[in-house]
């Protein structure tokens, strides 16, 4: 009977724990978008996770949707991106890189007066932290089929970058409201043509990217996250079971490293069940995300619904986190209030048990 602590194979990497650490954006890139100190610290402490997703990353230059999160486009940062890589590796750790288009929550103030692109142009109903404080999202362009192409060569050229910064695999972000999110959901595609209408369609983008950043690493190197039920950056869909049934059995021709699926949403405006049937339909490794606790992660696990769980919060506040679970340990509590500022505060100074 599997547990947390039993390893696993993703693809052809095998972790030791099912304890990962889920991708968590904490802008402490900069305003260049190039890694630094503190992130070599950060990622090193956690190395104990069965697998490290590290934070969303601008797979393109002028598309940050964040402020300050890093990038894997220029040279610059994949040196910066190896010191990282290398850190974890001599933690014994293992680090996937989450590679993201931002699409509509990006703004006009974090990339030099650029309107941000969409499968349609809709808003976000919301404000983004920008240099000038809160401001309104911006409507975005809404894409031209032509110009899609150009959107999966830079996601193909970011997997390339990654693998020369030393990564293990990477993570396609197709969640949370971005844009390939934006394509995937019918509350904001709203656009005719091969990109548009049926499932078929509004899934072509994700599988396109899938397909070409299998050509760099091989799909068992490559995760896929997605957030059916989120309702985050304005998101809504007309029928997200339907919408995982049918993405839960297309990717099987993929043979990926795992599934990351965010199974709830914090704003309760979507509710229902789709980690049962993705678990029906996947024949692959599936990663749960979204308020487990360790002891039900565990249980899920031991009844075959799930294979590991990415935990967010508690491994922000707790770099040891693998060991508190298995002695029973209390956690630290993560402060909200230092989790998108500049310095080592609420980053690297949270306690572990046995200090080196």
């Amino acid at each position: 009977m599997a547990s947390l602590f039993t390893p696993l194979a993703l693809g052809s990497l095998t972790v030791p724990n099912r304890i990962f650490m889920a991708p968590l954006t904490r802008c402490r890139a900069g305003e260049t978008h190039i890694p630094n100190d503190l992130m070599v610290e950060y990622y090193k402490q956690r190395a104990s996770a069965g697998l490290i997703i590290a934070e969303a990353t601008m797979a393109m230059e002028g598309h940050s949707a964040f402020w300050k999160e890093p990038g894997i486009y220029s040279a610059e940062q994949i040196t910066a991106w190896k010191r990282v890589t290398a850190a974890v590796h001599a933690a014994d750790g293992r680090i996937f890189l989450q590679i993201w288009h931002g699409g509509r929550a990006c703004h006009p103030l974090l990339n030099h007066g650029a309107q941000p692109v969409a499968p349609s142009a809709i808003a976000i109903a919301d404000e983004v932290r920008t240099p000038q404080g809160k401001q309104p999202y911006v409507v975005p362009r809404e894409l031209h089929d032509d110009e899609l192409p150009g959107i999966v060569a830079g996601f193909k050229q970011a997997a390339q970058n990654a693998k020369n910064a030393g990564f293990d695999g990477i993570e396609i972000h197709g969640a949370n409201g971005y844009l390939l999110d934006e394509f995937l959901r019918d509350g904001s595609n709203k656009r005719s043509g091969p990109y548009g209408g049926s499932i078929e369609n509004r899934a072509r983008l994700t599988l396109e990217v899938l397909e070409a950043v299998s050509t760099v690493w091989g799909s068992d190197r490559i995760g896929l996250r997605i957030s059916p039920l989120s309702s985050y950056n304005s998101m809504i869909d007309s029928d997200p079971i339907g919408l995982s049934i049918w993405l839960a059995n297309r990717l099987n021709d993929f043979r990926l490293a795992y599934l990351h699926v965010l199974r709830g949403d914090v704003y309760q405006q979507q509710n229902g069940d789709v980690m049962t049937p993705i678990r029906k339909y996947y024949r692959g490794v599936l990663i749960g995300n979204f308020e487990y606790a360790p002891d039900k992660a565990d249980h899920e696990i031991a009844d075959g619904k799930i294979d590991a769980v990415a935990f967010g919060r508690l491994f922000l506040a707790n770099p040891d986190l693998p060991a508190r679970i298995r002695s029973g340990a209390a956690f630290n509590e993560p402060d909200p209030a230092t989790f998108y500022t500049d310095g080592a505060e609420g980053y690297t100074d949270y306690s572990a048990l046995h200090a080196s």
